[in-house]
């Protein structure tokens, strides 16, 4: 069965990281299979510790209804999220850092997960 991966690569802050949030969601309400993976600056949109005033979306919360709502895995590819300052307690503990601040539930994974979504009938999105 035909599915659509949504490589999220650009800031959830920007025009082309709320986009993937639309288009993920109006395909999974029009029940097709969809499979993301936050990857480069996209491994921001994990940060629980961002914030957002009332007035601007909160992408990383919405994500997580998303996923709650139609069991969607969120990975985040760990090298590119720990460049970036976002880690689970696993690779804080491992790399010495201060603390984890993944937001739940994203999760870290390795570059591998990526090909692993990746076959003959996937069309690949890149925002």
């Amino acid at each position: 069965m035909a599915h659509t991966l949504l490589l999220i690569t650009k800031s959830p802050h920007g025009r082309q990281g709320k986009e993937a949030l639309t288009t993920a969601t109006t395909l999974l309400d029009n029940g097709e299979r969809v499979s993301v993976f936050f990857y480069g600056d996209g491994a921001y949109t994990a940060n629980r510790l961002a914030w957002q005033s009332a007035d601007v979306p909160d992408v990383a919360r919405l994500w997580v209804a998303l996923a709650k709502r139609y069991h969607l895995d969120l990975p985040v590819c760990v090298s590119t999220a720990l460049a970036r300052g976002i880690s689970d307690a696993d690779n804080a503990s491992r790399h010495g850092l201060d603390g984890e601040n993944i937001l739940p539930p994203f999760r870290l994974v390795g570059l591998s997960e990526l090909a692993l979504h990746i076959d003959d009938d996937t069309q690949l999105v890149q925002f």
